[in-house]
């Protein structure tokens, strides 16, 4: 599967979970739904990979972690907050250039229409 459609489905799945559970709740909530849905298809995932940070060729587990990282490719970070700040989307690029990942998606569950809080990056 090429990037588009990667991202594509995990956004569709995404919208299928909102559809079912609307916003308000836990952000924990949220990632097991997503991941019992990309279960369900031929998506590789993995959920809460531990991410080190490499400093002085030493690795520290400061312990940050990929809410969920699809086909070794794209990683997904979710969040169930009233409006996503600057400091979301730092955290996402952090998290890319650490595990070494070209794109994210930054997904926020607590929106009326979850297409409002989705953002797509591409280092």
């Amino acid at each position: 599967m090429k990037f588009d459609e990667e991202s594509n489905k995990v956004i569709g799945l995404a919208i299928e979970v909102h559809r079912e559970l609307g916003p308000g709740l836990l952000e924990n909530t949220y990632k097991q739904c997503l991941a019992h849905e990309l279960s369900q298809t031929k998506i590789n995932f993995q959920m809460e990979v531990e991410l080190p940070v490499i400093y002085k060729n030493i690795r520290i587990s400061c312990g940050y972690r990929i809410d969920l990282l699809i086909e070794n490719k794209i990683i997904v970070e979710l969040k169930s907050v009233d409006k996503i700040l600057p400091i979301h989307e730092a955290q996402l690029l952090t998290y890319m250039k650490l595990a070494n990942i070209k794109t994210g998606l930054l997904i926020n569950f607590n929106e009326k229409i979850l297409k409002n809080g989705i953002k797509r990056f591409v280092l």
